[in-house]
Protein backbone atom coordinates (compact mmCIF):
# COMPACT_ATOMS: atom_id res chain seq x y z
CA UNK A 1 0.00 0.00 0.00
CA UNK A 2 2.95 2.53 1.11
CA UNK A 3 4.44 1.46 -2.53
CA UNK A 4 1.17 2.46 -4.47
CA UNK A 5 1.12 5.88 -2.28
CA UNK A 6 4.42 7.09 -3.40
CA UNK A 7 3.58 6.14 -6.80
CA UNK A 8 1.26 8.21 -7.09
CA UNK A 9 2.27 11.27 -5.09
CA UNK A 10 5.29 11.10 -7.67
CA UNK A 11 3.05 10.80 -10.73
CA UNK A 12 1.31 13.96 -9.51
CA UNK A 13 4.52 15.83 -9.06
CA UNK A 14 5.89 14.56 -12.74
CA UNK A 15 2.02 16.35 -14.04
CA UNK A 16 3.01 19.25 -11.90
CA UNK A 17 6.29 20.11 -12.86
CA UNK A 18 5.11 19.11 -16.77
CA UNK A 19 2.41 21.59 -16.60
CA UNK A 20 4.11 24.07 -14.46
CA UNK A 21 6.34 24.11 -17.72
CA UNK A 22 4.08 24.60 -20.52
CA UNK A 23 2.28 27.32 -18.88
CA UNK A 24 5.30 28.51 -18.16
CA UNK A 25 6.62 28.06 -22.35
CA UNK A 26 3.16 29.32 -23.12
CA UNK A 27 2.98 32.77 -20.97
CA UNK A 28 6.90 33.51 -22.99
CA UNK A 29 5.70 32.83 -26.14
CA UNK A 30 2.57 35.08 -25.39
CA UNK A 31 5.12 37.68 -23.67
CA UNK A 32 7.84 37.50 -27.24
CA UNK A 33 4.53 37.83 -29.53
CA UNK A 34 3.33 41.36 -28.46
CA UNK A 35 4.45 44.24 -30.27
CA UNK A 36 7.71 45.65 -29.43
CA UNK A 37 8.88 42.34 -28.37
CA UNK A 38 11.37 39.79 -29.30
CA UNK A 39 11.59 36.19 -29.38
CA UNK A 40 15.08 36.54 -26.60
CA UNK A 41 12.71 38.51 -24.59
CA UNK A 42 10.08 35.68 -24.65
CA UNK A 43 13.17 33.20 -23.37
CA UNK A 44 14.22 35.49 -20.93
CA UNK A 45 10.63 35.74 -19.26
CA UNK A 46 10.15 32.33 -19.72
CA UNK A 47 13.29 31.93 -17.63
CA UNK A 48 12.58 33.94 -15.28
CA UNK A 49 8.70 32.22 -14.60
CA UNK A 50 10.39 28.73 -14.28
CA UNK A 51 12.95 29.76 -11.60
CA UNK A 52 10.17 31.27 -9.93
CA UNK A 53 7.89 28.36 -9.97
CA UNK A 54 9.91 25.37 -10.19
CA UNK A 55 13.75 25.58 -10.07
CA UNK A 56 16.42 27.16 -12.02
CA UNK A 57 17.91 24.10 -13.05
CA UNK A 58 14.50 23.28 -15.21
CA UNK A 59 15.16 26.53 -17.05
CA UNK A 60 19.26 25.85 -18.33
CA UNK A 61 17.37 24.86 -21.85
CA UNK A 62 14.88 27.60 -23.35
CA UNK A 63 14.51 27.31 -26.70
CA UNK A 64 12.54 30.67 -28.81
CA UNK A 65 12.02 31.34 -32.36
CA UNK A 66 9.37 32.29 -35.15
CA UNK A 67 7.41 29.77 -36.66
CA UNK A 68 4.42 29.09 -38.65
CA UNK A 69 1.16 26.75 -37.99
CA UNK A 70 -1.13 26.42 -40.60
CA UNK A 71 -0.38 29.56 -42.24
CA UNK A 72 -0.04 31.76 -39.74
CA UNK A 73 2.87 33.45 -37.89
CA UNK A 74 3.39 32.03 -34.40
CA UNK A 75 6.30 32.35 -31.50
CA UNK A 76 7.33 28.96 -30.51
CA UNK A 77 8.65 28.62 -26.84
CA UNK A 78 10.42 25.19 -26.11
CA UNK A 79 11.61 23.96 -22.96
CA UNK A 80 13.88 20.63 -22.57
CA UNK A 81 14.28 19.77 -18.81
CA UNK A 82 14.99 16.63 -16.20
CA UNK A 83 11.98 14.49 -16.07
CA UNK A 84 11.52 14.01 -12.07
CA UNK A 85 11.45 10.21 -11.19
CA UNK A 86 12.58 10.29 -7.78
CA UNK A 87 11.28 13.13 -6.13
CA UNK A 88 12.80 15.94 -8.37
CA UNK A 89 15.74 14.36 -9.41
CA UNK A 90 15.50 12.00 -12.94
CA UNK A 91 17.03 12.00 -16.18
CA UNK A 92 18.29 14.95 -17.69
CA UNK A 93 16.70 16.34 -20.78
CA UNK A 94 13.69 13.38 -20.87
CA UNK A 95 10.86 16.14 -20.38
CA UNK A 96 10.01 18.50 -23.57
CA UNK A 97 7.14 20.86 -23.65
CA UNK A 98 6.03 23.98 -25.81
CA UNK A 99 4.36 26.87 -25.97
CA UNK A 100 2.78 28.97 -29.21
CA UNK A 101 1.50 32.32 -29.47
CA UNK A 102 0.38 34.42 -32.39
CA UNK A 103 3.13 37.04 -33.30
CA UNK A 104 1.01 40.47 -33.14
CA UNK A 105 3.30 41.94 -35.79
CA UNK A 106 1.61 39.98 -38.50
Amino acid sequence: MTVLFVAVVQLALVLHVRNTLVDCAAEGARYAALGGHTVDDGAARTRELVGQSLSASYAQDVRAGRTTLDGIAVVEVSIVAPLPVVGLIGPRDALTVQGHAYAEDQ
